[in-house]
């Protein structure tokens, strides 16, 4: 059934214009991108509207372990959606099926198991993440209703989003997402603000919660109702150990999770060296942060968006019609990423003020936001060539990309900048790694594609 059904998803990744293609594929991914980083600023926009620091840090220093969620997400979201989209070019459609099955089901073991370890070494998590005797109550309030109660829907909510748009449905797969995202905005107000349930930041964690029970839910309707023609497979006599899926899958997935937990050490080590300088600094860098990630997830997005179709053209021989897409989505980038760096440097006290008028935080906001602004142009190609790698099934590639970001560079630039220039000196350890990133980036993916078409004149003469 699969098979007779697949030729308008057959279309869009062998025949549509490229510019058309990428456009399918990645403008649903990165409108689900900006309405999940609208969702992260509402929790800081109506955390801040309490005007209390000590709620806006609470959810600042909770962070890490939402992003360490991710590590979850893509170990089988990532690995998974790569080994489908790959197998879908070569039409074998039994890895595709077990590809799905695998990922899910182990996202679910791994994210019911997150939950316990973390809510039973909660006293020392907190700890670790830099909560001291003001902040401690808040945020383990903030993590029972996100870690303890929502780590499965959050992460089978990113995971089933992945399979889906592995095969070409990117607007199924970013309308779940929304579908979360917009429930929370709306849900924000009420379960934080004094004029609704008064509750803080622990509101904004179980508006959080429910959010992501909703996404989940839409797509086990969106499967259940497609399933004669999906290849999203979630009956769990597909689900296996056979090691070609368990290799294809954690083969990219476990350097894509790797990149993750690297990146959750480093936000905890920006957090700590924060805490030091009180609760005002940390709201601060919070703020700083979720502005960053506006035009930090619209990469994300084109990055994630045309995976799909880099994989499935490399599985299929089209070199020339993968490359084009990568070249157009790395202009797109670029072009937007820019734009954003420079309107965020020129209004920063603008944007910061936005979300908490107080004098020390914006302060405070400023010269961070100033700092990381400078990283944003040679983010994208970072991204852009991680997702390449994803694509292309070169994990090892992504990883050592990872070891090099965080190991490597930014987390020694964290703690040589913090001591040439306490606090502030934090805010621009990020340009220095993703500056020589970008260089690395551009070198790698030429050598790619120089490989790539060397294979294919070879095999174009045999």
């Amino acid at each position: 059934m699969a098979v007779r059904k697949s030729d308008k998803r057959t279309a869009l990744f062998e025949s549509v214009p490229i510019p058309k293609a990428v456009a399918s594929l990645c403008v649903p991914t990165i409108i689900s991108s900006l309405v999940m980083v609208l969702y992260n600023l509402a929790d800081t926009y109506f955390v801040g509207m309490l005007n209390d620091p000590v709620q806006n840090a609470a959810v600042t220093l909770a962070g890490p372990v939402l992003l360490a969620f991710n590590a979850v997400n893509n170990l089988f979201g990532v690995g998974s959606s790569s080994m489908m989209s790959r197998a879908l070019g070569r039409k074998d459609f039994d890895t595709v099926h077990q590809s799905s099955a695998f990922g899910f089901y182990c996202a679910l073991v791994c994210g019911v198991l997150f939950s316990l370890l973390c809510t039973v070494g909660k006293a020392p998590l907190l700890v670790l993440l830099g909560a001291d005797e003001v902040t401690l109550q808040a945020t383990s309030e903030y993590m029972r209703w996100t870690v303890t109660w929502g780590a499965v829907p959050a992460i089978l909510n990113v995971v089933l989003a992945y399979m889906v748009r592995s095969e070409g449905a990117a607007f199924h797969a970013s309308a779940g997402t929304m579908s979360g995202c917009l429930l929370n905005i709306v849900l924000d107000p009420v379960f934080i603000l004094p004029r609704g349930l008064g509750m803080g930041a622990a509101g904004a964690g179980l508006a959080t919660f429910i959010s992501n029970c909703v996404a989940c839910t839409y797509f086990f309707i969106l499967i259940y109702k497609k399933r004669n023609s999906t290849c999203v497979c979630l009956r769990p006599s597909q689900f296996g150990l056979k090691g070609a899926i368990v290799l294809g899958v954690c083969g990219v997935g476990i350097p894509a999770s790797i990149q993750n937990l690297l990146n959750v050490t480093g936000m905890t080590i920006l957090n700590n060296f924060t805490s030091v300088f009180g609760a005002d600094a940390v709201a601060a860098m919070g703020i700083t942060q979720k502005i960053y990630m506006v035009p930090m997830y619209v990469c994300m997005g084109v990055s994630q968006g045309i995976m799909p179709l880099v994989s499935y053209n490399y599985a299929s021989g089209n070199q020339k019609r993968m490359k084009s897409a990568i070249v157009f989505a790395g202009e797109i980038s670029i072009g937007f990423i820019t734009a954003a760096a420079v309107f965020f440097f020129i209004d920063a006290e603008g944007v910061v003020r936005f979300f908490m008028d107080n004098p020390s935080i914006i302060d405070y906001g400023i010269r961070f936001m100033r700092g990381f602004c400078l990283g944003l142009p040679f983010l994208c190609l970072d991204f852009l060539a991680v997702g390449v790698f994803q694509a292309l099934g070169f994990g090892k590639n992504a990883l050592v990309f990872a070891i090099m970001r965080k190991i490597v560079l930014e987390i020694p630039a964290l703690y040589l900048l913090n001591y040439l220039f306490p606090l502030y000196g934090l805010a621009y350890a990020q340009f220095v790694a993703e500056f020589v990133l970008a260089i690395a980036a551009v070198v790698e993916l030429m050598l790619i594609f120089r490989r790539l078409g060397r294979k294919q004149e070879y095999v174009e003469d045999v």
